[in-house]
């Protein structure tokens, strides 16, 4: 029936499984990478069924083989595993199902998936998954801190234990995910999304104990390496002990060698804090009472000095002063003024001498016309002109007659 379906002319059930079948059988055989989530044998029968995860995403597949195949290529295959199988994809129409059928199995061995982590390594360093300048300071003091870790852990009570002794009053929002086997990458993943979701979330750390290479793997993952790379929020990995170094602890923006470590990055100490705030409080208290000594020493200084020290010594030395000015100018003024007095005496007795009046008192007279004109030749005077003569004592008239 190669017809196309219409509404009208619909294909039976049985046409679609037929070309589902048909497509699926044109992607032949295919070797498939993944992580043995379940195996399942049935009592009596060769058949054992796997189911194979997708190691980064929540995705599985059904695959069948045989205990032959898993015992020639993987006899210690256990849940867990990671596993490379040759299979063709098979759709069976009776139950509408897909599944693998493999014929051959292979464990990948630790060498193995370390020269995988290698590649991996180098692949995210190249893309700048690793590159220090993208990492980011943590919080002094975060408001809460998210945690992602197994449930009742080692890990999660040295996380809470440790942080709590430094920093007691510290919140933590704790995730609770498996930290190991096939569904350990997604769920840590949506925790980790959930987290950096959450605006009270300041810094979130991711906590596992110790383990083997195996065990460690998840933190390791790819699709985890790049959740974390693409987070808002600052991550602290803290992954086994200190040898121990998944892919985490390169993506990270700080990685802590434990989780008791992780503790110590993401809080302060309060005993130190408050410790140092003493020591700083005393180097300041040392330093404002340097500072106040020696400003008193500097005030003690100024007052040390005469001006300060006796204020009205210098008003009593100007005042001295001024009484002494004030006396040398009395003195000056009176020897001046005595001077002058003396000068004038001597004066008023050279006027005296020279005056017309003392002339007059040794017998002389001053004879004037009637004009007024003191006459000094006797030519100046005609006969009969009135004299009047002025005598020390009075005066009187005369009448000029020639001799």
């Amino acid at each position: 029936m190669n017809n196309p379906s219409t509404a009208d002319e619909p294909w039976p059930v049985r046409v679609v499984s037929q070309k589902i079948t048909a497509w699926i059988g044109k992607l032949g055989w295919v070797w498939v990478d993944g992580q043995v989530a379940q195996i399942s044998r049935r009592p009596g029968s060769a058949v054992v069924f796997l189911t194979l995860r997708d190691p980064a995403t929540d995705l599985s597949l059904t695959v069948t083989t045989s205990n032959d195949v898993i015992h020639t290529g993987a006899p210690q295959l256990a849940e867990g595993a990671r596993v490379v199988l040759h299979a063709k994809p098979e759709f069976y129409p009776a139950r509408g199902t897909l599944s693998l059928r493999a014929d051959e199995i292979r464990q990948v061995g630790l060498g193995e998936l370390l020269a995988r982590l290698e590649m991996l390594k180098k692949h995210l360093a190249a893309e700048g998954l690793f590159a220090r300048e993208r990492k980011r300071r943590l919080p002094f003091l975060p408001r809460r801190v998210g945690l992602v870790t197994g449930r009742a852990s080692a890990a999660e009570r040295d996380v809470l234990v440790n942080a709590k002794r430094r920093w007691p009053s510290v919140d933590f929002r704790v995730m609770n995910v498996p930290v190991q086997g096939p569904t350990a990458v997604p769920q840590i993943i949506d925790a980790l999304k959930v987290l950096d979701g959450d605006d009270t979330i300041d810094v979130i750390v991711i906590a596992r104990g110790g383990g083997s290479v195996e065990d460690l793997l998840p933190f390791s993952d790819e699709a985890l390496c790049r959740a974390v790379f693409a987070a808002r929020t600052p991550v602290v990995s803290a992954i086994g002990h200190e040898t121990d170094s998944p892919l985490l602890d390169h993506v990270a923006d700080v990685r802590a060698s434990t989780p008791t470590n992780a503790a110590e990055r993401i809080v302060p100490d309060l005993a130190e804090e408050q410790r140092l705030i003493s020591h700083a409080k005393a180097r300041l208290d040392r330093a404002i009472t340097h500072l106040i000594d020696r400003e008193r020493q500097r005030i003690e200084s100024w007052l040390s000095r005469p001006v300060l020290a006796r204020p009205e010594a210098l008003l009593d030395q100007r005042a001295a002063e001024a009484t002494a000015l004030r006396d040398r100018a009395v003195r000056s003024l009176e020897h001046r003024l005595g001077r002058a007095d003396d000068a004038l005496e001597h004066t008023v007795a050279r006027l005296r001498a020279l005056s017309p009046a003392k002339t007059l008192e040794r017998g002389y007279a001053i004879v004037q016309r009637s004009d007024g004109h003191v006459v000094r030749a006797a030519g100046e005077v005609a006969d009969g002109d009135i004299l009047r003569i002025r005598l020390a004592e009075g005066e009187f008239h005369a009448v000029a007659q020639e001799s």
